[in-house]
């Protein structure tokens, strides 16, 4: 077997990757990291003006990026990602299924409604970026990547109010898994990405509305940190770094994986 440099592991140029929900936070964060390895991006995301801001922070550094307006839980939208993105570029290689939404509802308060609309973003917009690119990839018979963000909450319950998330967090695990078998003969690794408390926008939007009265910021965090060995928050890039190394070929034996990113979290 010859043996890649390693220089060359974590050389994307050439390839040509999608991520959804890619503008900030997390998202941003992978882009960012896939861009610089040389791969061409494109951001999926349904504010098309933060997409297009995030592309042009991306190309001002010499590298290639695409923003394309998504709604991942739309068929049609998510048909014209994938075409728009082979059409600009040739082809996909990676896929990285970021998007999600984490409403904080209890169960006893949530509708049908609220509770369909997570999981169809969260676990059936995974579905239809997976369908549509493997499709593509399997035609294009040079195998491929795709990432699927799940969370910590995909190994354990997370807190009252967040059960369609973890919901759905639960089934897009059980999905890589079983894709990655399907998907396995065609070169085509399915892998997956479990982060626990990131600091992002919307995280913090999240910590600010569940904030009990009488408790300030300051005090939250320090029982948050408590709870993580690192005693730290992560930060979008401890994500993107992880999703470079299944992205590359110095993941070249894994499929049906999936790596926790939590600073020693889930040992509490």
């Amino acid at each position: 077997m010859e043996i890649v440099p390693n220089n060359k592991l974590l050389d994307l140029t050439g390839k040509t990757a999608i991520i959804t929900g890619g503008s900030i936070g997390i998202g941003y964060g992978i882009s960012y990291r896939l861009a610089e390895a040389g791969a061409n991006v494109v951001i999926a995301s349904r504010n098309q003006p933060e997409a297009t801001e995030a592309v042009n922070k991306l190309i001002d550094k010499g590298w290639h990026a695409l923003a394309i307006k998504t709604d991942v839980s739309n068929e049609v939208d998510v048909k014209n990602l994938v075409e728009e993105t082979v059409r600009t570029f040739g082809e996909v290689d990676i896929l990285v299924n970021n998007a999600g939404i984490y409403p904080s509802i209890p169960v006893s308060q949530m509708t049908l409604l609220e509770f369909e609309n997570v999981l169809s973003i969260n676990l059936k917009g995974v579905f239809l970026t997976i369908k549509y690119v493997a499709e593509k990839m399997i035609t294009a018979g040079k195998g491929g990547h795709i990432i699927n963000i799940t969370s910590i909450d995909a190994l354990h319950p997370s807190m009252i109010g967040l059960a369609a998330y973890d919901s759905s967090k639960h089934g897009v695990w059980g999905l890589t898994k079983n894709v990655a078998l399907e998907l396995a003969p065609h070169r085509i690794w399915v892998n997956a990405v479990a982060p626990g408390g990131v600091s992002t926008p919307g995280v913090a939007k999240m910590q600010s509305a569940m904030m009990p009265q009488g408790i300030g910021p300051a005090k939250i965090m320090e029982m948050f940190l408590a709870k993580i060995p690192m005693k730290r928050m992560g930060d979008p890039d401890d994500i993107g770094k992880v999703v470079l190394f299944l992205a590359s070929d110095m993941s070249s034996y894994m499929t049906g994986s999936q790596i926790v990113v939590d600073g020693g979290m889930l040992l509490s």
